[in-house]
């Protein structure tokens, strides 16, 4: 265990986390809301600090990221725990795990500086804060952003963007791109499926946004959830609005049988993403992704001004057709980070 940062004391025995929008008020002896943070004895610890368990190299594709240099790839790490409880998570077997303590026994531990060195010696570009909630981490993912900067590498995160003001403010000067899932424009939608409030995620998306990060936004569209065209085209037209236009918006297809708790729910039907796709465009996004249907046009990078093609993806093998971030046919800055 390592003493976490983000607290603060109530009385001698509880403390409060500061880490995300929960602010948990944890009493001695127990954990917060994401299971990966205990109060032992009047202090807060991080229980899965240095103790990754997910490890991998992605392309940067993957997180999804398609306008943050395209065709490289990230070292990607992810614990256990996580401060949302979502019915349709995929990474459920470790963002729901409940016996953190117990099972670090068994985990082989991973310094920072090991971790940036393994992203160096994989000829990755970057390091991506992934698979469960970065924010949950924050102590162990800032301590490696430092050394990764140090080194040349760009940190991405992929959140649900509830973390706290005091937690953003921390990662903020060492971050340099984030995918952000709004799940929904509908509080009862992440009062009922999350357990969590949706208004906190659409200001980290505004702060993120005028800090002049890189930013992505990624909708799961669920039948009978999260699949109303009215609600859609709220979250498409906030990102126009509050964001910019030029925020690209990552549509994804729901699969049932990978899911937690909502096996029982249909696939996405292709129509459905379609639908969605047309209600980003009429918002005025110049940048609408349609996420797993493999070998749709639709995944492709088009110049918002001429038309012309300027990435072409399958799955994760992209090619590019772009002069440098710029289309090639009219010269038009295609909000590329290379």
């Amino acid at each position: 265990m390592r003493e976490a940062k983000f607290y603060k004391k109530i009385n001698e025995s509880t403390v409060q986390c500061r880490l995300c929008h929960h602010f948990c008020a944890i009493r001695n002896g127990e954990v917060g809301n994401c299971s990966a943070r205990k109060n032992q004895n009047g202090k807060l610890y991080s229980l899965v600090y240095g103790y990754p368990v997910a490890i991998n190299i992605d392309p940067v594709e993957k997180k999804p990221l398609f306008h943050f240099m395209p065709g490289s790839f990230t070292y990607s790490l992810g614990t256990m725990g996580c401060n949302f409880h979502c019915k349709n998570c995929q990474n459920w077997d470790i963002s729901q795990e409940k016996f953190i303590k117990e099972k670090e026994k068994n985990m082989e531990y991973f310094s920072p500086e090991k971790i940036v060195e393994e992203a160096l010696g994989n000829d990755c570009e970057s390091i991506s804060y992934t698979y469960n909630e970065p924010t949950i981490w924050a102590e162990y993912a800032l301590d490696i952003m430092r050394l990764a900067r140090a080194n040349n590498l760009k940190n991405i995160w992929v959140s649900n963007g509830f973390m706290s003001d005091e937690c953003l403010e921390a990662v903020i000067p060492h971050l340099d791109a984030v995918n952000i899932d709004i799940k929904s424009f509908d509080d009862e939608f992440y009062k009922e499926n999350i357990g969590a409030r949706f208004k906190p995620v659409l200001e980290n998306c505004k702060k993120i946004k005028q800090s002049n990060i890189h930013l992505e936004i990624t909708t799961l569209i669920i039948p009978t959830l999260s699949d109303n065209t009215e609600m859609l085209k709220k979250i498409a037209d906030f990102i126009v609005s509050e964001l910019d236009s030029d925020v690209p918006w990552h549509i994804s297809r729901f699969s049932p049988d990978i899911s937690w708790k909502l096996r029982k729910l249909p696939e996405t039907t292709e129509g459905i993403i379609y639908a969605a796709y047309e209600v980003g465009k009429e918002a005025g996004l110049k940048y609408v992704y349609t996420g797993n249907l493999p070998g749709d046009q639709r995944e492709n990078t088009y110049c918002p001004k001429c038309g012309e093609l300027a990435i072409r993806r399958l799955g994760y093998e992209i090619e590019r057709l772009d002069n440098h971030g710029r289309c090639s046919q009219c010269d038009k800055n295609l909000d590329i980070i290379e």
